[in-house]
């Protein structure tokens, strides 16, 4: 009787664990959906953008095109990071994805330029807790380092595969529908990680519950990173007094959100995370390399719509080498890490995304389609290896109470240099722009919009066209330059810190066989 008592209560825990493990499998399946849409949107959009911006009459707000919706990320990342602490990460995931969705349709119901924006920037908000709350959960769920660095594998190769996907699907709807019809495409995808995130996934002990919410620190950060980040969007547009006031009050008051959080119970931002050398390393890292890549998926599809007078579609497999790459680089990381260590893979992966750039830089203004398909692969080669094991490193260097924070943290940081990035390259497009057209008489910043979309560049003035393909292509030229100044500034930080950690364990090397021989 008794052993039939304990093999039934081992069966019932067998059970309880399968279901347990089952779950789990639904519910990660469910989070790599935001991959899935990331990954998507991003390419996409980027295929998109020349025929929105057409359409639209937007080409002189492309930077805001693209600074709203990563503005919109990067102040509410914190807030859902704390969302999920308060309130449980399942109705952080769900609030924020039903944001992007609702964003998503009315972008593709915009009838202008300012619609368009308003929607876009809803859309980065929900994208800000989308695509950082399925960290959270995935270091909550996969106790086993080795077992969530192939989760992350994992989401990596739906990224991948989307970003593969999202270039011939967005040119391909282009060319044979219109570009309303590419923010549809997240609404089945969306709808579907909703409803399983709501059935099958159970929030564990919220970290935060019953403590006081740091409204006025939430309040102040917000505040303050719109401020800067509106001013550094009015460069070159507004008179350099208003944007040096903007700038010093939004620093003000990100200074008094750092006195206000000193003090709070539980602050948006621990400054403790800042006392960890090792996690402010990769922070910074993170920072300078997403700001340098940004200018590559963004403004490369546009370079061969523009400069080489390429199909939409053609235009978005720019994106398929690198989409393939960042796949095979995240998954050399596990391998690596053991030989290496997280400053030379770092390494590796800032000299791929220089040598892209380089390349595209020597191919100047007749860089042959072949040419940025090659360099394409070198830039995504390069992205996977230093996501990866930056993104890992974020989570195992932090304290473990401080790994959603972390790991919230690490995104904002990223969304925020790509925010802040994409403002400086919208103003070196816009000099270049305006500059061309107050030279060549004839020329007008409607025809450039013309220009960027293949389907409405056969319009144009024909004798006018090598002209303006040169306009564009300066612009172009000095994003690019921008972009590897940063990337050489990445290298040089980790080949210093990389021989530094190489001399430091040399040292300890050295005194640990000291100690064996006088022993």
């Amino acid at each position: 009787m008794l052993c039939s008592i304990l093999f039934s209560t081992e069966r019932i825990k067998g059970d309880e664990k399968v279901e347990l493990q089952q779950r789990r499998t639904i519910v990660t399946g469910a989070l790599l959906l935001s991959n899935i849409m990331a990954g998507m949107d991003g390419t996409i959009v980027n295929t998109a953008l020349p025929a929105i911006t057409s359409d639209l009459h937007g080409l002189q707000y492309m930077g805001w095109i693209i600074a709203t919706f990563l503005l919109g990320m990067a102040v509410a990342t914190p807030l859902w990071s704390k969302f999920g602490e308060h309130k449980g990460n399942k109705q952080a995931y769900i609030t924020a994805t039903s944001m992007f969705l609702v964003g998503a349709i009315f972008q593709g119901l915009a009838p202008n330029i300012l619609w368009f924006i308003i929607a876009r920037t809803v859309m980065g908000i929900g994208a800000g807790g989308m695509n950082t709350i399925p960290f959270i959960v995935f270091a909550e769920l996969y106790d086993n380092l080795k077992k969530r660095a192939q989760v992350l594998g994992i989401a990596s190769a739906c990224f991948g595969t989307a970003s593969i996907i999202g270039p011939l699907l967005g040119g391909w709807i282009v060319d044979a529908l219109s570009w309303h019809w590419v923010f549809y495409v997240n609404v089945p995808i969306a709808l579907i990680a909703i409803t399983i995130i709501s059935l099958f996934y159970k929030n564990v002990k919220k970290q935060a519950a019953g403590k006081p919410v740091d409204y006025l620190g939430a309040t102040l950060l917000v505040v303050s990173l719109v401020i800067i980040l509106v001013a550094v969007q009015l460069i070159g547009s507004a008179s350099g007094l208003v944007v040096g006031c903007l700038i010093v009050v939004g620093l003000l008051l990100l200074g008094g959100m750092i006195k206000v959080d000193s003090k709070a119970v539980d602050p948006i931002v621990p400054s403790r995370l800042f006392k960890n050398r090792e996690l402010v390393i990769d922070f910074t890292l993170f920072v300078i390399i997403w700001g340098s890549f940004i200018a590559f998926v963004t403004y490369i599809p546009m370079w061969a719509q523009g400069i080489l007078g390429l199909s939409a579609l053609l235009g978005g497999m720019t994106q398929i080498p690198g989409a393939v790459t960042n796949f095979i680089g995240s998954e050399l990381v596990p391998v690596l890490q053991e030989r290496w260590g997280k400053y030379w893979i770092v390494t590796c992966g800032a000299a791929s995304i220089f040598i892209a750039y380089l390349g595209i830089m020597i191919g100047g203004q007749k860089t042959p389609f072949w040419l940025i398909l090659f360099m394409g692969a070198f830039e995504g080669f390069g992205v996977g290896l230093v996501f990866n094991i930056l993104q890992i490193n974020v989570q195992t260097d932090a304290e473990l109470r401080d790994v959603p924070i972390a790991t919230s943290l690490g995104y904002l940081l990223r969304i925020l240099s790509q925010t802040l990035m994409s403002a400086v390259y919208g103003v070196i497009l816009n000099q270049e722009l305006f500059q061309g057209v107050q030279t060549h008489r004839g020329i007008t910043l409607r025809m450039l919009n013309k220009l960027s979309n293949a389907q409405t560049a056969s319009s144009l003035p024909d004798k006018l066209l090598p002209t303006m393909r040169t306009i564009l292509y300066n612009g172009y030229r000095d994003i690019i330059i921008a972009a590897v100044i940063l990337i050489v500034i990445a290298l040089i930080l980790v080949v210093i810190l990389g021989w530094q950690n190489h001399c430091h364990q040399r040292e300890l090397m050295a005194l640990g066989n000291l100690k064996d021989t006088k022993s």
